[in-house]
């Protein structure tokens, strides 16, 4: 089931980034309380995008060392979860890119037994395999659409693009993957 977007509201938002510019101890708990709320979400996101636990780990850490860095210098013009997903997108896309080619994806389904678990499983990997063709901007925009559960304004903010380039690059990446799934018998 898709998430909604952010984990937390505009105005609790807004009060923990304003505690975040009070000092370096209230930036400190108001950044903790933004990882929490976070954490989840963007663990996903860089999942779906790397298609390895370890790498959208790394992924995760990558995104939220960066947003503590910058957090200073964070204006406020966006939402703050926005931003956050922003920077996990360049993160994933950045650790998936140093994986050596053909390097295996979703190693870490898990097992479990009879048949209807081992088609599950088989379908998930299929998903994925087809999901890893796809080119990452229609990548991105799939997983924050059908994954994450933003709405295209929300994705048209979180890459920084025109709604209507998200509604274009859903659909195409809609299409491909089906094209793809069709592809692997699916």
């Amino acid at each position: 089931m898709a998430r909604s977007f952010p984990a937390l509201d505009e105005s609790a938002e807004a009060a923990l980034w304003a505690g975040a510019r009070s000092g370096p101890s209230a930036r400190r708990q108001a950044f903790d309380a933004l990882f929490r709320a976070l954490r989840e979400p963007v663990l996903a996101l860089c999942l779906h995008l790397t298609g390895r636990r370890s790498d959208a780990e790394d992924a995760l850490q990558e995104t939220f060392l960066s947003a503590y860095r910058a957090l200073p210098f964070f204006r406020g013009e966006a939402r703050f979860s926005t931003w956050v997903y922003r920077i996990a997108l360049r993160a994933a896309l950045r650790v998936r890119s140093r994986r050596r080619p053909g390097e295996q994806l979703h190693d870490e389904i898990p097992g479990g037994g009879g048949e209807a678990a081992m088609a599950a499983r088989d379908e998930i990997r299929q998903v994925a395999a087809a999901m890893a063709r796809l080119p990452a901007e229609q990548r991105a925009v799939l997983s924050l659409f059908a994954v994450e559960g933003l709405s295209h304004a929300q994705i048209a903010q979180v890459l920084g693009v025109p709604e209507g380039t998200i509604w274009s690059r859903l659909h195409a990446a809609r299409k491909r993957l089906a094209a793809e799934m069709g592809g692997e018998g699916g």
